[in-house]
């Protein structure tokens, strides 16, 4: 049984037509990336803030003058100062340390979480009633704590984990088994980190549950190497992170919001009960439209997979209680 769990709203939905206008903050890889992606599927008019001066007006310089070529006539600003933020109606928030080899996310909490204290209380404002999207690690932390800083509702409030997680496993369920990944639907849940949850069970191509398939062992090596995706990524650029799938992927979300499309992802999402959890961001599947996170839907989940998403739960909360809120 898949309950759907409607969460109570406040904030308005978005407006939908030519003038919307998304925030990406940060104008590192990710977010430059993004703003790319967003401009070229003619999603949103764009500003992009970043603290090095320079950095922002000169890839928003370089986007502006792609426009001719990839044919949209969107508008991107690119700055070091908010007060062109205002009104925004999504904000995505890549400003961030990235992890180098050897450290986890973890280790980025104390350096990240200043930042994003920082950032959302400069958004908020000009901005009065966003929604935002945290993709800045650790994840599950930064968005509890982005949640907190700006007194958002906690629906309007979500971070980026779980669609990229699951891309990783259908990618390398696809490479398997040499089907295309159009048909695979990948799931998973839990932090973003070492103690995700994915999930074959509800993992299918072409409607068919993975089991069904591949053999254990290697479910269970492409479950482990999709725990590990990040740091592989990692290990091989050694100066830097993974930025194509990741903002891929906030694309994704970002779509589902502005074009109110109430599509079902695994993202990062408030939870009041479900699963038997409560008060903190985890990642769990959730309905994306124009007001935000409108929906939790639980998963019928056995025992262990329960358990493990309750371990990954257990780390979320550490990690919170390391925050000076």
């Amino acid at each position: 049984m898949v309950a759907l769990y409607q969460g109570g709203h406040r904030g308005p939905p978005l407006q939908q037509g030519s003038n919307m206008k998304i925030t990406i903050i940060g104008a590192g890889q990710v977010g430059a990336t993004l703003a790319q992606r967003v401009l070229e599927n003619d999603l949103a008019d764009v500003v992009l803030v970043d603290v090095v001066e320079g950095v922002p007006q000169g890839k928003a310089l370089d986007l502006a003058q792609a426009a001719p070529v990839t044919g949209h006539d969107r508008k991107i600003i690119g700055t070091n100062q908010y007060q062109e933020t205002k009104n925004s109606d999504v904000v995505v928030i890549t400003a961030g340390l990235a992890r180098k080899p050897g450290m986890t996310r973890e280790d980025l909490l104390g350096m990240n979480a200043k930042i994003i204290r920082d950032v959302v209380e400069n958004i908020m404002k000009f901005s009065p009633s966003p929604i935002m999207i945290v993709v800045t690690n650790p994840l599950d932390i930064m968005t509890y704590l982005a949640y907190k800083a700006s007194g958002l509702p906690a629906q309007r409030v979500v971070g980026m984990a779980g669609v990229l997680d699951s891309s990783r496993m259908a990618t390398f369920i696809a490479q398997a088994l040499g089907v295309s990944v159009s048909t695979i639907q990948a799931m998973v849940l839990g932090s973003h980190g070492e103690t995700m949850v994915p999930l074959p069970r509800f993992t299918t191509i072409s409607g068919i549950p993975l089991p069904e398939l591949m053999k254990p062992d290697q479910i269970e090596k492409i479950v482990q190497r999709t725990r590990d995706g990040g740091a592989e990524i990692v290990a091989h650029l050694k100066t830097g992170s993974a930025f194509y799938a990741p903002s891929a992927s906030v694309l994704q979300m970002v779509a589902a919001i502005v074009h109110d499309k109430k599509t079902v992802l695994p993202v990062s999402a408030f939870v009041q009960g479900e699963y038997g959890l409560r008060d903190l961001f985890i990642g769990v599947p959730a309905k994306l439209g124009g007001k935000g996170v409108e929906q939790v839907v639980e998963l019928s989940l056995n025992q262990a997979e329960k358990e493990a998403l309750h371990r990954s739960a257990k780390a979320i909360q550490e990690g919170i209680a390391g925050l000076r809120l």
